[in-house]
């Protein structure tokens, strides 16, 4: 026990001491978490051979992982990505094994462990990559969404390989038993480390069966059961029963499809992807968010006290020499791809270098391969080294991504940011649909503003019709200092980034305290967003004009203009103080139907409106045989 303490809190104090400095330093928390790993392990010693048992509790971070992105997509999102899968994805894979394989057998490698080696490198760092492109915002833009297919595919297509490794043993025999039946290199490899197996010694098409019947099985309980099992788990009202059920979703889950020989991480994104349209999305969101983390930050750190530094040291020109080959050939194909498959600018560099490494389902082929003999010892070694070297360097390559985008970024980046030559009262930050209403009242109402936009296209549209208007980032300070932000009296945001919007609000405040900020909200979580930041006045996008559109629904139903217009008064003037007292109760931290204190007041207010509204209409029936 207490060297499990102790192992504890090396790993633990490691992570909160290196990953602040890496992320201070701008090299990101991923290269924080591997450094931290070789300075307890290669450099001090302060760790050793559990490193490896560590690896295997992991990689459950990279279930969990692919099980959040599984919520965040909807199965026509994702049919609809087939053509990116397969195009993208697939050519990745067949044109980086091909090469790898072609280079491995022109130093002398037997075919089969030549294509073992190509399949290997074939596959990228989900954990990785999507880790960095998440910090960074990256996975939002064209190449991020590029990668995240290739990545997707990626995943999917470790089962195929499981599959082929058992047939790339050296002599078709060693895939027989005495029995006839066939054993599953997957399977085999890792009995020892993973114990039961729900196919081992079965027939072929036992095996077949089983497996297909597993899939089948995984998305009945996602249609079906997880629904009904999570309104049971309501019932109980314990916060805790949430998380342990969304983990034993996750666990649960992947251990069948461990069982079976299919990848674990497949199986939870197949599982996500099918409750992404489920009412509880988000409470699993939050429940398994900060396992994510944690685990993710384990298996950087496992793999980086795994790497062993005594092979590279005894070679280290030949084995850093392969692991920039492997990731330069990898690179080309990534690169060709993306000729072919159009994509431009900073999106081609961000998938060519995002996506030019190993990853850690690497780990398990090389493990598999090694049990079957068709990798030896020694050239597994070196193949894990620079599996991890590769993915040491990658968060290097993403600093080359930022520094090569600087320079050559996309069309409407590289025009230079408008010199204003003016200063209004009145800044409009944001001119789309909802912005130019604004500013044609003010222009109406023989009041000027300083409007401010980084889309170009929307500026240069402004300047067609005659009006003025400067292109830049609203949130840049030297651009707010020029436009008189100082001195302004009203500030309109009205951008459709959310937290460009908060980010806004912060910076006018520090510049000017004083100034009237009106906000334009997406919805009432972004209302209590934009009030805790400092806005005065917020207005929901959707929702003057839903009021409207209820007005007039009343006028044709028998009101008057006036009741109508004093009924929708009524509500505004209530839901907007609902607004306000709601947004004190409100807590980012949980989500909204968790929050006890505000489901409650929110309760109180919906009966408080009904009932001024309902005084109104008695108030009406009462007049109504008068006016008659």
């Amino acid at each position: 026990m207490e060297d499990f303490l102790f192992q504890a809190s090396i790993y633990l104090a490691a992570a909160v001491i290196a990953v602040p400095l890496a992320s201070r330093l701008g090299l990101g928390s991923v290269l924080g978490y591997l450094c931290a790993g070789i300075l307890i392990g290669p450099v001090f010693g302060l760790v050793g051979a559990e490193a490896e048992n560590i690896m295997h509790f992991a990689e459950l971070g990279v279930v969990v992982m692919l099980f959040l992105i599984g919520l965040e997509l909807d199965p026509r999102a994702l049919w609809d990505m087939r053509h990116r899968l397969l195009g993208l994805g697939g050519l990745q894979i067949l044109g980086t094994t091909a090469l790898i394989t072609a280079g491995a057998m022109a130093f002398g490698l037997a075919p089969q462990t030549a294509l073992a080696t190509g399949l290997i490198f074939s596959l990228s760092s989900t954990a990785i990559v999507l880790q960095t492109l998440t910090e960074k915002r990256l996975m939002e833009t064209s190449g991020g969404r590029s990668t995240f297919s290739v990545l997707l595919m990626q995943d999917i297509a470790v089962i195929p390989m499981l599959a082929l490794l058992p047939f790339l043993a050296f002599g078709l025999p060693a895939q027989l038993r005495p029995d006839g039946s066939i054993s599953r290199g997957a399977i085999d490899a890792d009995t020892s480390s993973h114990g039961l197996s729900f196919v081992d010694g079965l027939p072929a098409w036992g095996v077949t069966a089983v497996t297909l019947g597993a899939v089948a099985f995984v998305i009945l309980l996602g249609i079906f059961a997880a629904r009904p099992l999570f309104r049971f788990i309501h019932t109980a009202r314990l916060r805790e029963m949430y998380t342990a059920f969304a983990l034993l979703i996750v666990v649960g889950i992947a251990f069948i499809m461990q069982s079976v020989g299919l990848s674990p991480a497949l199986g939870t994104f197949m599982a996500g992807v099918l409750l992404a349209n489920s009412e509880f999305r988000h409470e699993l969101e939050s429940d398994l968010e900060p396992f994510k983390g944690l685990l993710l930050g384990l298996f950087f750190i496992a793999v980086g006290a795994g790497i062993q530094f005594s092979i590279f040291f005894a070679d280290p020109i030949g084995i850093f020499g392969m692991a920039m080959g492997v990731m330069i050939a990898k690179g080309l194909v990534l690169f060709a791809i993306a000729i072919l498959f159009r994509i431009r600018g900073r999106a081609r560099w961000l998938f060519t270098l995002g996506l030019a490494q190993a990853g850690e389902f690497g780990f398990v082929l090389i493990s598999f391969a090694t049990q079957l003999n068709v990798l030896t010892g020694g050239y597994a070694q070196v193949l894990l080294l620079v599996t991890s070297l590769s993915m040491l360097l990658t968060p290097l390559f993403f600093i080359l991504y930022e520094r090569l985008s600087a320079r050559i970024g996309d069309a409407h980046r590289t025009v230079p940011a408008d010199k204003i030559d003016e200063q209004q009262p009145i800044i409009l930050a944001g001119v789309g649909r909802f912005g130019q209403a604004v500013n044609r009242l003010t222009l109406m109402a023989g009041l000027k503003a300083t409007v401010i936009d980084n889309d170009l296209k929307r500026i240069q549209l402004m300047r067609r019709f005659g009006a003025k208007g400067f292109f830049g980032e609203p949130t840049r300070p030297e651009l707010l200092k020029a436009a008189g932000i100082e001195t302004a009296r009203v500030l309109v945001i009205a951008l459709d980034d959310r937290k460009a919007s908060i980010r806004l609000i912060h910076i006018a405040r520090r510049f000017n305290p004083d100034i009237h900020i009106i906000a334009r909200a997406y919805d009432s979580v972004h209302a209590f967003e934009l009030r805790r930041a400092g806005a005065n006045d917020i207005v929901r996008e959707m929702f003057d004009s839903s009021i409207r559109a209820g007005r007039y629904v009343l006028e044709n139903m028998g009101f008057t203009d006036f009741e109508a217009a004093n009924l929708s008064q009524i509500f505004f003037k209530r839901d907007r103080a609902a607004v306000l007292e709601l947004g004190e109760l409100w807590d980012p931290s949980m989500p909204v139907s968790q929050n006890e204190a505000y489901s409650k007041r929110s309760k109180e207010l919906n009966a408080e409106l009904e009932t001024e509204l309902m005084a109104v209409l008695e108030e009406r029936a009462k007049d109504a045989p008068a006016a008659e």
